[in-house]
């Protein structure tokens, strides 16, 4: 049988960006005990990096595994084992992860690389899944893996998986976001299980966030309605979080532990970094209008 592959089997390295959410919303709590919320997620151009070497023998080996994680129970072999069995594909892949966003910070980093391995080896197996397929598949690996291969700009419902296009405005795709991040790791499943947790924000409406005339008005009713229940548990957060507010409209990023702000240049970005506080680790990034990936799934 002709293989229609490179022989070579040399490696590619593909970019797993982390994303941001710009506001989260908790909206109500579903028959099916998971909470229904609203957000904009916005990519960022940094993230782990993922290099990927294809195998003729079917085997999907990862070359370092996490800590404490068995490699069949990690999101990269656990995505490619998905599409795998989805496609009866025959090729393998040896894995390599380097972890350049926090675990643990609300970043999505796990569910980045999940999704990069989908669509990176749809391409490099030449299946020709579409996007839609690709994201059914993320779905069952975690909530945030569909965002990563919608890979634009999205505003999110359900439990994050119902994802509509937006445009963001020139005043947000071109800040720099500065993210900081506390050397602590935030459960996601115990903040959504807190008592406290707000769970009746009153859903916003696409439209009123895509009307220019109301969209200053949007973004000042916005904020993350898990922030309050961290920042309690987590003084760590609460204070990183105070300290830049000092410098702009500051907010956490999904359940925490890492928190962001916008600002207008990049020496900013770089004086804000190095000023950090204590115990922190922290790093700029500005948004992506698509995923690197972006065209390697059909429509």
């Amino acid at each position: 049988m002709r293989m229609l592959y490179n022989t070579r089997m040399d490696a590619s390295l593909f970019l797993a960006p982390c994303k941001l959410n710009l506001f989260l919303h908790i909206t109500g709590r579903r028959a099916d005990g998971y909470h229904a919320l609203q957000s904009i997620f916005l990519l960022l151009d940094h993230g782990d990096d993922l290099r990927i070497t294809l195998r003729t023998d079917g085997q999907l080996l990862l070359q370092n595994p996490l800590p404490g994680v068995l490699p069949e129970n990690d999101l990269t072999i656990r995505a490619a084992r998905a599409l795998q069995i989805s496609s009866n594909c025959r090729l393998g892949a040896d894995i390599h992860c380097t972890k350049r966003t926090p675990m643990g910070g609300g970043l999505g980093g796990g569910s980045s690389d999940a999704a990069t391995v989908l669509l990176a080896l749809n391409q490099l197996w030449q299946l020709g899944y579409t996007r839609q397929q690709l994201m059914q598949i993320g779905l069952t690996l975690g909530a945030d893996v569909p965002v990563f291969i919608f890979g634009q700009p999205a505003w999110a419902e359900g439990v994050g998986e119902q994802l509509s296009a937006v445009e963001l405005p020139p005043e947000i795709m071109n800040k720099y976001y500065v993210v900081i991040t506390p050397q602590i790791q935030v459960p996601t499943a115990e903040i959504f299980a807190h008592q406290a947790l707000t769970r009746d924000s009153k859903p916003l409406r696409i439209a009123d966030f895509s009307n220019g005339a109301n969209s200053s008005a949007f973004w000042q009713q916005v904020r993350n309605d898990m922030e309050p229940v961290v920042c309690a548990l987590y003084p760590e957060v609460n204070n990183t979080l105070a300290w830049l507010k000092q410098y702009g409209d500051a907010r956490m990023s999904g359940s925490g532990a890492s928190v962001f702000v916008a600002v207008d240049n990049a020496k900013k970005a770089d004086e804000l970094i190095a000023n950090r506080p204590e115990n922190t680790s922290g790093f700029w990034a500005k948004g992506l209008k698509y995923h690197p990936l972006f065209s390697s799934a059909k429509d």
